[in-house]
């Protein structure tokens, strides 16, 4: 599945790749190098890959799932 997420930082110089990295770290509980985005450096799509965090907890945490 997918989850659309708007940012306020501008695309340059990876701002916007850094503030995703440090708001999925926050919402998840997980240190931010714990955060990798793994495809879409420069496109608007991005493939991101967590650490220390499985997939059920992740949809309660982003609000996808019930707690």
């Amino acid at each position: 599945g997918s989850l659309k997420i708007r940012l306020t930082a501008p695309p340059v110089d990876g701002a916007a790749n850094a503030e995703l990295v440090r708001f999925l770290a926050e919402v998840l509980h997980v240190p931010a190098r714990a955060v990798e985005i793994t495809a879409g450096h420069s496109g608007r799509q991005k493939t991101v890959r967590v650490l220390g965090v499985d997939r059920a907890a992740a949809a309660v945490a982003l609000g996808l799932a019930p707690a």
